[in-house]
């Protein structure tokens, strides 16, 4: 119970004042503007070909820079729908690949550097929410190995994540396409906030969804 109200605490913080500026600026305008702001899900470059060879990937490939993770949910703000993702580019991690299959995998992310274009809502996020203080990251890793089909770009990636502290099971819808010399994938994991121990917030002027997705794009690079 004390984390609940922590969370709800750390929302009327925060999100008073994004809903004193959908008043300032009405509630359909400042949906608008949350909408755009929203990034697109992600998705593989438009320069990226599926896998020729999957046995030509084996080795161990590294998370380069162009990586990215985040999230996205729906709120409802004084009756509009809103939109609502934050990103951030700090991610690490490695995967490694014999015999054409992903074998291993962990993909490491900065909770406390994921930002959206309202700084009410990041800071009620980082400290109200996911407490960043006691748990600075998220992890996923994959638990079973995956093989890579010539010619495919979807696959499944059955893994952990840990969010907030809590570990569960999980499977990754997830995209792969080679890109020059290195391999992009996307993926999107669903997620239930109760599941972490994270309370999505309800105070009548908004109310966000008890669901989400975790978003993630891999530049990976050989090691």
């Amino acid at each position: 119970m004390r984390s609940r109200t922590k969370v709800l605490v750390g929302a009327g913080a925060g999100l008073v004042l994004l809903g004193g500026a959908a008043v300032l600026v009405g509630p359909g305008l400042y949906a608008d503007h949350a909408n755009r702001a929203a990034a697109e899900p992600p998705t593989l470059s438009t320069s990226g070909a599926p896998l020729a060879d999957p046995a030509g990937l084996d080795g161990t490939w590294t998370v380069a820079p162009g990586s990215e993770a985040g999230y996205r949910v729906h709120e409802v703000l004084r009756g509009e729908d809103v939109t609502v993702t934050g990103r951030t580019d700090q991610v690490t991690g490695t995967v490694t690949v014999e015999d054409g299959a992903l074998t291993s995998g962990e993909v490491t992310v900065d909770v406390a550097s994921i930002h959206t274009d309202e700084p009410p809502r990041d800071a009620y996020f980082r400290g109200s929410v996911m407490e960043v203080g006691t748990f600075p990251t998220a992890l996923f890793t994959v638990t079973e190995p995956v093989p890579l089909a010539a010619g495919a770009t979807e696959v499944d990636l059955p893994g952990e994540l840990t969010v907030h502290g809590v570990t569960r099971d999980v499977v990754a819808a997830a995209q792969v396409a080679a890109v020059g010399e290195g391999v992009q994938v996307v993926a999107e994991v669903p997620v239930t906030f109760a599941d972490y121990d994270i309370a999505a917030p309800s105070l009548g002027f908004v109310r966000v969804d008890h669901d989400g997705a975790v978003e993630i794009s891999l530049a990976l690079e050989r090691s």
